[in-house]
């Protein structure tokens, strides 16, 4: 088999040790065109994708959650090498958006073997790149805060708890402005390039992936009434209608303040304002259903 027909999958394994090899050997056996490498720490699976492109790899598979397919999509930016998806983490937010099947290896490997190409938009944030989700203020301050033993012993709950911590903080005053739009002000952003958010959770109701557009939601308070409120309104898809929250598309926007606001991209902390988000002109080849 030529080396150029073979596909990497980089694995970044919830456990080590016997469990992470068990887990790389159930990928293996799938097929025998696939080339595996497990990451040991954050960065890898970036370092991992850039070197197959440079080595003429033309499918690179992150297998692994959202944080997973954030680096690996930012090795092979720019490039025509396909990229897939095996979900085998915590959470693949993107996986669910794509319709990708998860908690069935054999499935979703079908996806990839049938090689059909799903042209997407590719958002920019400071010169990093993201697919599904940005969040500034509130959402990247709780993935800031929540430690890692606490999202092993306590799973999802632990956001909830760190969400309810942020929400008593005193919260940042955030300046947007968007491409034809006046300038406004938010408590915190979420941007968004697919329509869900968390799992199954519609956020972005008119977002697509190929329309070269970003879907902005601007909050403009942060109390715990209003996170509650803001939450039963998400569950019952009417947040764009709150007086209190701003909708709307555009091709770019930034966002600055006075104080040190955190951004995240697809779960994964990048910096502080002030940032500038675009659609990249190259697309992101997706292996998709």
């Amino acid at each position: 088999m030529k080396s150029r027909d073979r596909i990497l999958v980089i694995l970044n394994p919830a456990a080590r040790g016997e469990r992470a090899r068990r887990l790389a050997d159930r990928i293996e056996a799938l097929s025998p065109r696939i080339r595996i490498r497990l990451t040991e720490s954050q960065g890898d699976a970036g370092s991992m994708a850039r070197s197959a492109v440079r080595h003429g790899c033309r499918t690179v598979v992150a297998a692994g959650g959202d944080g997973t397919v954030n680096e690996v999509v930012n090795g092979i930016a720019g490039t025509d090498t396909a990229f897939g998806i095996l979900p085998v983490g915590t959470m693949n937010v993107f996986a669910t958006e794509l319709g990708i099947p998860q908690g069935d290896l054999k499935k979703a490997w079908e996806v990839i073997e049938k090689s059909r190409i799903r042209e997407i938009d590719l958002p920019s944030a400071n010169g990093s790149h993201f697919v599904q989700l940005a969040g500034v203020g509130l959402d990247a301050e709780v993935v800031k805060q929540t430690t890692p033993d606490s999202k092993k012993t306590l799973g999802p709950l632990s956001y909830l708890l760190t969400l309810a911590q942020v929400a008593a903080s005193h919260p940042p005053n955030i300046s947007i402005r968007a491409e034809g739009r006046r300038k406004s002000e938010g408590s915190f952003v979420l941007i968004g390039n697919g329509r869900h958010y968390g799992g199954p959770f519609v956020l972005f109701k008119n977002a697509s992936m190929e329309d070269g557009l970003l879907d902005v939601l601007v909050f403009r308070n942060q109390s715990h009434w209003d996170i509650l409120r803001y939450l039963q309104a998400i569950a019952f898809g009417a947040h764009p209608e709150l007086h209190d929250v701003d909708y709307f598309q555009t091709r770019s926007l930034s966002l600055e303040s006075d104080v040190p606001v955190p951004v995240e991209l697809d779960g994964e902390l990048v910096g502080t304002l002030p940032f500038t988000f675009g659609v990249s002109p190259a697309k992101l080849r997706v292996l998709a259903p």
